[in-house]
């Protein structure tokens, strides 16, 4: 309609036309002007006076007050536009991170009275036994009762290659079962499961604002009531000054063009945008923020600190060497005991090449931080860990042992030194190259904790190109070593782990990343950013969404200021039109917005 009746206006010149004209450009506004006079009368209700919403309304019905009415429809036409485009944006972003999260099955089938029913997840409790068959996905977190079964792990690591779950083992939601029938038994309530939680972290992830978004946000809450009163001044200011030259058409015609140009569209849309863009971007990577704030500390990054086992290392552990001094199927069983109540990776390695050895049952286990296991088994204290576990219970043993430069668990029976078993990891194939991407990147100084032993840290750090590291470390140890790099006020910390070790480092970092939603939960839940792959990387991936983020931001703010400001002093000059105003406010709001989009499709 619009566009019909600038042709009948401007380029046929039907007089005709000028019999229905105002009623013809007033049924073009309506369609888009409704749904912001809306906006603006809900904006007024909770006592919020100046918006775009109110400046596009007034600057709008000014322009038909005087009978500028395709310059009317036109700023809330292209302003709409705007408005659809914007959403569109939204939706790819929201898309990418459905796209790689959103795999929660709508049901589960229960066994309830000794047959299986198909409820919501949300019915089912923990202890309760449900069915996963071939092909579907798993519906809660829980305990594998079959013997084994190959899952599709990709929507909570990333990772296409198939991982076979042995029994006893753990099974996340949103893997997907790919071999036989199986059953499980629930450990955690639906809300509490691993896909739930991550879904969370990204929905909340737009509450946490960028230091640049809330200061735009501030400032438009300052400048919008101001460029309205300067609008105003533009109307009265001539009058006290002209005199009998003021003509009041001329001056409410460039104080509306004044509004329009003035209006904070292209800043208050484009920026917020382009931080939910990167977000969005990120997850399409494996990488999720929980907060745009995260996104743009993470380009300020100069210092990393990682974990090593099961951050730069797989944490697959196998056994190589069983030395013993006792019998070594009694000294196996012994030892096995007392890991089989353990997570850690080390003790799932002695239990797997133990598997078919009889195993006695462990009483009274008990954790010493940093050092290993103690318990009793069949009236026999076991003792299993480094040897700062023996020296702790006064315990002889052999001084060579502190040689070996791999990892051992030394064992002792009845406070007497049993022997040992050595046992290998693996690096990460991606590793060094994460190493050399962080240094790429702008990271000075990646440092490298590990409670493992200084000799094989050592190994680790100058194999992987890593500038600085420190081994035979406890949780606290650790704490106090980040402290200390925290000293030097210059420096912008990001520690990188994924166990439950890790979590008071991650807690006092300036960035946390947990690596690998398959990270235990009190490390996914305390980080500030979570690397759904096993890939350290991504880290750098990370750190390059956020700087593409801040450059496509910072671009959007001069794109946005300078045109203004040019259009401005033409506008109370006279000199530009309510058609460049539209290119000024609404134009620029369209190029920021297509400019913030560019980072959901570029590759990282």
């Amino acid at each position: 309609m619009l566009l019909i009746g600038i042709a009948l206006d401007s380029v046929f010149k039907v007089s005709a036309f000028n019999i229905i004209r105002p009623y013809w450009y007033i049924l073009a506004y309506l369609p888009v002007g409704i749904p912001v006079l809306r906006e603006v009368w809900e904006t007024f209700k909770s006592k919020d006076f100046f918006t775009e919403f109110s400046l596009m309304s007034i600057a709008t019905i000014g322009a038909f007050c005087i009978g500028q009415y395709p310059e009317g429809v036109t700023v809330m036409l292209f302003y709409t536009i705007g408005e659809l485009f914007q959403m569109a944006a939204v939706n790819r972003a929201k898309k990418n991170i459905r796209a790689l999260l959103d795999v929660r099955p709508d049901a589960a089938s229960v066994l309830r009275n000794d047959k299986y029913e198909s409820v919501k997840p949300e019915t089912v409790n923990i202890g309760e036994t449900i069915q996963v068959k071939a092909g579907e996905k798993v519906p809660l977190d829980g305990v594998l009762l079959s013997d084994k079964s190959s899952f599709n792990t990709a929507a909570l690591t990333g990772e296409s290659k198939p991982k076979t779950i042995n029994q006893a083992e753990n099974v996340l939601a949103g893997m997907l079962n790919l071999d036989r029938v199986i059953e499980i038994k629930v450990t955690k309530l639906f809300e509490e499961s691993a896909i739930s939680r991550i879904l969370e972290m990204v929905q909340n992830a737009t509450t946490r604002k960028a230091k640049t978004e809330l200061f735009i946000r501030k400032f438009a809450k300052v400048y919008t009531p101001i460029v309205f009163f300067m609008a105003l001044a533009l109307v009265i200011i001539p009058l006290l000054l002209l005199g009998h030259d003021y003509d009041f058409r001329t001056w409410l015609y460039r104080s509306l063009v004044f509004l329009v140009i003035s209006c904070p569209c292209a800043l208050v849309i484009s920026i917020p945008l382009g931080y939910f863009g990167g977000i969005g971007a990120a997850s399409a990577n494996g990488i999720l923020f929980k907060g745009s704030n995260f996104l743009e500390l993470i380009t300020k990054l100069n210092t990393v600190v990682m974990d090593k086992t099961g951050t730069l290392t797989k944490g697959v552990f196998k056994v190589q060497k069983v030395e013993s001094k006792i019998d070594e199927r009694d000294f196996l069983n012994l030892l096995t005991a007392v890991e089989a109540k353990s997570t850690h990776p080390i003790a799932k390695a002695i239990v797997e090449y133990a598997a078919g050895k009889e195993i006695h049952l462990a009483e009274n286990i008990e954790e010493i931080a940093g050092m290993g296991l103690k318990g009793n088994v069949q009236d026999r204290e076991v003792l299993a860990g480094n040897v700062k576990l023996l020296e702790k219970f006064n315990i002889d043993y052999d001084q060579s042992l502190k040689d070996i430069e791999e990892t051992i668990v030394v064992v002792a029976v009845d406070k007497k030194y049993a022997g040992y078993v050595l046992i290998a990891d693996e690096i990460k194939e991606d590793a060094a190259e994460a190493i050399k991407a962080l240094h790429a990147n702008g990271v000075k100084q990646v440092v490298m904790l590990s409670g493992d032993k200084s000799s094989i840290v050592k190994k680790v750090a100058a194999h992987l190109g890593i500038d600085s590291f420190f081994g035979d470390l406890l949780p606290e140890d650790k704490v106090a070593k980040l402290e200390e790099i925290k000293k030097d006020k210059n420096k912008v910390v990001a520690f990188v782990g994924d166990g439950i070790n890790d979590t008071p480092v991650l807690a006092i970092s300036d960035v946390g990343i947990a690596m690998g939603a398959m990270g235990s939960d009190a490390a996914i839940e305390t980080a500030d950013v979570v690397i759904q792959t096993d890939q350290p990387s991504k880290i750098a991936t990370a750190i390059k969404i956020g700087k593409a983020t801040k450059n496509v931001v910072l671009q959007n703010i001069v794109l946005a200021f300078a045109v203004k400001a040019i259009v401005l002093i033409l506008g109370a000059r006279g000199l530009a039109t309510m058609w460049e105003a539209v290119f000024a406010d609404v134009g620029v709001a369209l190029l920021a917005i297509l400019n913030a989009v560019r980072i959901q499709k570029k590759k990282f």
